[in-house]
C-alpha cells in the first residue's frame, strides 16, 4: 500500500496563524468524534429500557465500533490521497454523522450494532488526517503542542457528553419518540453543521497564499514499515495503553451506574470532570514534551521523560475499588483520563519523530489499528467478567498496569527515538 502526501514549505511569518488555525477546526471534528462515541455509554440505561441486553452484548457493541474504527484507521490514509484531505474529511464527517444519528432509529440490538459498525467506519479516518496535517504544517519543535491542541478536542467532546446527553434524556419527549433517540438525532446533526463549516473553510496546503513551495513526495509501502521492529513496538505500545483507555471511555458511566447506583442527572453533573482532565493532559503532556525540547533535550529524551511521567499516573485506578466515596473515585479516574491522554498525544507524535512525512499517515493508521484491536480485547474481558458474576476490581487492576507494561516495551525496542531512514533507503 503505498500514498502520496504533498510536504508544503510555508512562509513563516504569515502562515503561524494559518497553522493554529487548522489544528483548532480538526479539534472542533475531533470533539464532536467524542461526543458521538459518548452518546451510547451514557444513553445506555435509557437505551436498555427499550432494548434489553446484557454486558457481554455492551462489550459487543463497543467491539462492533472499535473493528471497524481501526480498519478504517489503516484505510483513511489511502482514502485521503486518494479524494484530498478536503473532500476525504467531508466524506468521512458526513458518514459518521449520519451512522450517529442512525442509532435513533434502530428498533433492536442488531440494528445498534449496524450503526455502531458505520460510525466506527466513518470515525477512524478522524486521527490518521490529523497527524498527516500535523507532520505537513508543523515544524518538529510545534509537532506535540499541536497534536496536544488536536487531541484536547477528544477532552471537550467528552465533557459535553454527560450533560448534554442528561438534558437531553430528561426533556426531548418530542414527537412521540423516546429521549434517547433525540441524543442520536441531535449529535449527528451536530457533525453535518462541521461539515459544511470545513467544506467552507479548508483548502490544502498546495492552494493557500501561504505557501511558497510544494513538493510532491511518492509513498513509502505498508511491507517497508512492517520490516522495522520499531513499528512493530509503537504499535503494541498502543494496543496496551488503548485497552485501558477504551475501557474507561465505555465502561465509566456504567460503572458509576452500577457501584454508585446514581442517577442520569447526577451522573451528568459530575461525570464530565474526568473527560476535563483528559483534555488537560492533552496540552500537558505535548506541551511538557515541547518545553523539553526547547531546553535543548533530544528529541528521544524529551519524548520518553514525557511519556514515563505519564505511565506513572495510570496505576492509581487500581484503588477505585477501596473507595467508597464518589468524590474520590471521580478523583482516580481523573488522574487515570489525564495521565492517558498525556500519554496519547506522545504516542501520536511518535510516528512524525521516527517516519518521513511521506510514510507518517500510513504509520499513524497502524498505531491507531492496534489501539482499536487493544480496546476490543480488554472490552470483550469486562464484559464477559461482569456478565459472570465478576466485580470490576479485576479490569481496573488490568488496566492500570498496561500503560506501565506499554513504556517499558517503548524503552527496551527503541533504544532511541528518531528517524529510521525507510524514506532514503526503501522508497
Amino acid at each position: 500500500m503505498e500514498s502520496t502526501v504533498t510536504v508544503a514549505v510555508t512562509k513563516p511569518a504569515q502562515s503561524s496563524y494559518l497553522r493554529w488555525s487548522i489544528a483548532a477546526l480538526i479539534s472542533a471534528a475531533i470533539a464532536i468524534s467524542y461526543l458521538d462515541r459518548q452518546t451510547l455509554p451514557w444513553a445506555i440505561k435509557a437505551i436498555q429500557a427499550d432494548i434489553p441486553f446484557s454486558n457481554e452484548m455492551k462489550a459487543g457493541l463497543d467491539s462492533a465500533f472499535l473493528v471497524t474504527y481501526g480498519l478504517m484507521y489503516i484505510g483513511g490514509g489511502v482514502l485521503l490521497d486518494r479524494l484530498g484531505t478536503r473532500r476525504g474529511f467531508l466524506c468521512i464527517m458526513i458518514l459518521w454523522s449520519l451512522a450517529c444519528a442512525s442509532h435513533g432509529i434502530a428498533q433492536g440490538t442488531l440494528m445498534l450494532a449496524a450503526s455502531r459498525l458505520l460510525l466506527g467506519m466513518g470515525e477512524g479516518g478522524g486521527f490518521p488526517a490529523a497527524t498527516r496535517a500535523v507532520a505537513e504544517w508543523f515544524p518538529v519543535r510545534e509537532r506535540a503542542t499541536a497534536m496536544g491542541i488536536i487531541n484536547a478536542g477528544t477532552a471537550v467532546g467528552a465533557v459535553i457528553a454527560p450533560p448534554l446527553i442528561a438534558v437531553v434524556l430528561t426533556n426531548a419527549h418530542w414527537f412521540g419518540l423516546a429521549p434517547w433517540r433525540w441524543v442520536f438525532f441531535l449529535t449527528g446533526a451536530l457533525g453535518l453543521l462541521w461539515a459544511l463549516w470545513w467544506w467552507r473553510s479548508y483548502f490544502a496546503p498546495q492552494d493557500s497564499q501561504e505557501i511558497s513551495e510544494v513538493d510532491k513526495e511518492p509513498g513509502i509501502s505498508l511491507a517497508c514499515l512492517l520490516r522495522h521492529r520499531e513499528t512493530w513496538a509503537v504499535v503494541a505500545a498502543k494496543f496496551l495503553s488503548d485497552g485501558a483507555w477504551y475501557f474507561y471511555l465505555f465502561w465509566l458511566p456504567k460503572y458509576l451506574f452500577d457501584v454508585f447506583q446514581v442517577d442520569i442527572k447526577t451522573a451528568g453533573g459530575i461525570g464530565w470532570i474526568p473527560y476535563a482532565a483528559s483534555g488537560v493532559g492533552c496540552l500537558i503532556g505535548g506541551g511538557f514534551s515541547s518545553w523539553l525540547l526547547k531546553r535543548g533535550l533530544s528529541v528521544n529524551a524529551s519524548r520518553k521523560i514525557a511519556l514515563g511521567a505519564s505511565a506513572a499516573l495510570m496505576p492509581w485506578v487500581m484503588l477505585a475499588p477501596q473507595l467508597h466515596s464518589l468524590g474520590w473515585v471521580i478523583f482516580i479516574f481523573s488522574l487515570a483520563f489525564f495521565g492517558q491522554q498525556s500519554w496519547s498525544t506522545l504516542v501520536m507524535v511518535l510516528p512524525t519523530d521516527m517516519i518521513s512525512k511521506k510514510a507518517v499517515g500510513t504509520l499513524a493508521g497502524l498505531v491507531g489499528f492496534g489501539g482499536a484491536m487493544g480496546g476490543i480485547a480488554l472490552g470483550q474481558v469486562v464484559g464477559w467478567l461482569r456478565d459472570h458474576g465478576y466485580s470490576y476490581t479485576p479490569a481496573l487492576v488490568i488496566s492500570g498496569s498496561l500503560h506501565v507494561a506499554a513504556f517499558v516495551l517503548i524503552c527496551l525496542v527503541i533504544p532511541k527515538i528518531q528517524p529510521l531512514g525507510i524514506a532514503t533507503q526503501e522508497s
